[in-house]
């Protein structure tokens, strides 16, 4: 758990220090990396009596524009891209490290957990900057939906003139907002309900 935690941090520093030299040689690409277990998700999953899930189609929701899955504006030029190639792949796989760390995730079991992205923007404007994440989740259970609901994580933050400063905290910004639905999610007295032993 400490690893994992650790881990997470050093992605991130690593991440920022990319972001921080693209800045100041121009418009930069980034990558966002693999994601990997938090230890406060995995101490909320342990922490209730759940049964273990799979985790099964995360795409796009419909009526959205395409590139709301491949790209991320709003960094003053600069690009954000998700590590599979779609931020909905990217929440799904969150999802599926933070089940897997909590000793939840089970690709034989009869409950499945799918989503639709809704949302995906940050701004890392010249003052604050601003980011949303949102997505469509739902619980099958032997084909029932017992769960259907949507998740929206949030983050505002005083940001900077300066982009060597603005783009590497929007970026890490928009980054956390994948645990914080997560954990948002997991925390969802809903949730808990469609995820417990019966």
């Amino acid at each position: 758990m400490i690893h994992a935690l650790l881990s997470s941090r050093a992605t991130a520093q690593r991440l920022a220090l990319v972001v921080l030299l693209a800045a100041l040689t121009g418009c930069a690409s980034v990558k966002m990396p693999a994601p990997a277990p938090s230890a406060a998700n995995a101490e909320k999953l342990r922490a209730t009596k759940l049964v273990p899930a799979q985790v099964g189609s995360f795409k796009l929701a419909a009526g959205k524009p395409a590139e709301m899955d491949t790209t991320l504006g709003g960094l003053r030029g600069s690009s954000l891209s998700p590590a599979g190639g779609s931020f909905a792949g990217q929440l799904r796989d969150e999802i599926a490290a933070e089940l897997t760390a909590a000793g939840l995730l089970d690709s034989k079991s009869k409950i499945v957990i799918e989503g639709q992205l809704t949302d995906s923007m940050v701004d890392a404007g010249m003052s604050t900057g601003k980011g949303r994440l949102a997505a469509k989740i739902q619980i099958k259970r032997e084909g029932k939906t017992v769960f259907d609901k949507e998740v929206i994580a949030e983050s505002t933050w005083e940001s900077s003139f300066v982009g060597a400063i603005a783009l590497p905290a929007a970026i890490n910004q928009y980054g956390a907002l994948y645990k914080t639905l997560v954990g948002k999610l997991f925390d969802d007295a809903d949730f808990k309900r469609a995820l417990a032993s019966q």
